[in-house]
């Protein structure tokens, strides 16, 4: 439904106070403009350059009325009013006058006063940032992202001559990597490409929104080259999310896959096979920081989680990635009386969205230890699968030392020290220093500590509660920590024989 649409249907309904988030301010006052039109409506629009605008005189121009006063804009309006049709004021940026109670107590009494006379204020803001006293006078509405078609129509504009715009499989690439952006942003990227590559190319499109994302600093963007093949064994878990994924069928929401909960001791893979998965199934791979979405502000922090679930929607299909969720997280238990309940307002934006997305984004979740994490997080319905990555086997070692000998490029037929309680990341760890140090393998191996040897009790602790809890990431089926074998235990060990005994 379009902004328009929307704001039509509340004014119908004599909301008289609305705020529109929107980062496309002139898009917006474009679509409100052509609603005013259709509407018979009456249009006024302020800002604090420009003063107060009213379009639709006789020459066709906006006339400007004068005066930057927030306060004498705002009882503008009344003099607009009518018996016959409505008045609607468009107030941009207002967000920045707020915390002035002047102008908080104007808007609260023209919002009533509205609903006598007709009268409508609409805040235009890329925030949402509403004083408690005008919570309850304001209604929310949300400017949409651009969606295919109008990311379409954009490009469409910008590349008019022959064989600037793609086609095909190519101009569905440009279309992925512009969802997410602004009109604006669409058109720059568009722009830029004509210029680099004298047609629109995907790539220009990627490291703009690369940009973009930055800027925010809520997401990341990540553009690795990872495949599967680079990353040893979790055959099961790599083949159920493939099957997921790639399976036909996914534009109705209800048959679209949500993700997995990746459960496993440090340096077992959960990480970079999210960032694998995304390059494996041709989606972008958004790494999402919940530590990075707490703001100082109050309400920021929510005003993030949204913005950042939005962005997530509008890019999809996406690959997703919440790493560490546990010590993000943490404080949720006790978030009412350490941050005022922030944390656990932002976990439980999080929870709802995970639950009920239409979305068809992929969200890898890891943790280390899921004894923090409250058990609401990982209920059915969150995730397709909860999957415990042990530490790898024999077969996924010898796949794991392929890949890093060839990596580092050592020689393959070397010896390979004992690397019964190694992970994936150990491995990597002794080539990268036996190539760093030039010595041979065994050697490097001197200065790798294993995890579960320094851990070894809250590994063997994890390892227990994922039996019969979790789904095993190597095999498939019901991970069972007693097929996996216990891990050994540090110290001295004594043989007896039982003839002697």
């Amino acid at each position: 439904m379009s902004l328009a649409t929307r704001l039509a249907e509340y004014i119908s309904a004599c909301f008289s106070a609305l705020w529109v988030q929107s980062f496309e301010h002139e898009d917006a006052l474009r679509e409100i403009a052509q609603m005013c039109r259709q509407q018979n409506w009456r249009l006024a629009s302020w800002d604090i350059e420009q003063g107060l605008q009213i379009p639709g005189q006789a020459n066709g121009q906006p006339t400007d009325a004068g005066g930057s006063d927030p306060l004498a804009a705002i009882r503008s309006i009344n003099a607009l009013a009518s018996a016959d049709s409505s008045a609607i004021l468009v107030l941009a940026n207002f967000h920045r006058y707020l915390a002035s109670p002047e102008i908080v107590q104007a808007l609260a009494r023209q919002a009533v006063l509205g609903k006598q006379n007709r009268t409508f204020l609409v805040i235009l803001s890329p925030v949402l940032a509403l004083p408690v006293e005008l919570e309850k006078l304001f209604a929310v509405v949300e400017h949409d992202l651009p969606d295919r078609q109008q990311i379409l129509e954009i490009a469409q504009g910008v590349g008019t001559e022959e064989g600037e715009l793609p086609e095909g499989t190519d101009l569905d690439r440009v279309l992925d990597a512009a969802a997410g952006l602004t009109r604006y942003e669409v058109e720059n990227a568009c722009a830029l490409s004509l210029v680099r590559h004298r047609r629109i190319e995907p790539d220009a499109v990627w490291e703009l929104k690369e940009g973009m994302l930055k800027k925010s600093g809520l997401l990341h963007l990540h553009r690795g080259s990872e495949r599967f093949d680079t990353l040893g064994g979790l055959q099961g878990l790599k083949a159920f999310c493939l099957r997921s994924m790639r399976r036909q069928g996914h534009a109705n929401p209800l048959k679209r896959p949500k993700g997995c909960l990746l459960l496993s001791p440090p340096g077992c893979g959960k990480s970079a096979f999210a960032k694998c998965l995304g390059a494996e199934t041709g989606r972008p791979t958004l790494i999402l920081d919940i530590g990075s979405l707490m703001g100082s502000l109050v309400g920021s922090t929510e005003s993030n989680i949204r913005q950042a679930l939005r962005v997530i929607d509008a890019m999809s299909p996406c690959v997703v990635m919440a790493d560490e969720v546990e010590k993000a997280l943490a404080g949720v238990a006790s978030s009412g009386s350490t941050d005022s309940g922030v944390t656990a307002r932002l976990f439980g934006t999080f929870l709802t969205w995970l639950n009920d997305r239409t979305s068809d984004s992929y969200v890898i979740c890891t943790c280390n230890d899921i004894a923090k994490l409250p058990p609401e997080f990982s209920r059915s319905e969150r995730f397709d699968g909860i999957w415990f990555l042990d530490l790898p086997g024999r077969q996924q070692k010898d796949s794991i030392w392929e890949i890093y000998l060839k990596m580092f490029e050592l020689d393959a037929s070397q010896a390979r020290p004992n690397d019964d309680q190694f992970t994936g990341a150990e491995i990597r760890s002794c080539c990268r220093l036996a190539a760093l140090l030039d010595l041979p393998l065994t050697a490097a191996a001197q200065n790798v500590v294993p995890v579960a040897v320094t851990a070894a009790e809250s590994v063997e602790r994890l390892r227990q509660w994922a039996s019969g809890r979790c789904l095993d990431a190597e095999a498939g089926g019901i991970y069972r920590a007693n097929a996996a074998g216990t891990l050994a235990k540090p110290g001295r060990k004594v043989r007896r024989d039982p003839s002697n005994n």
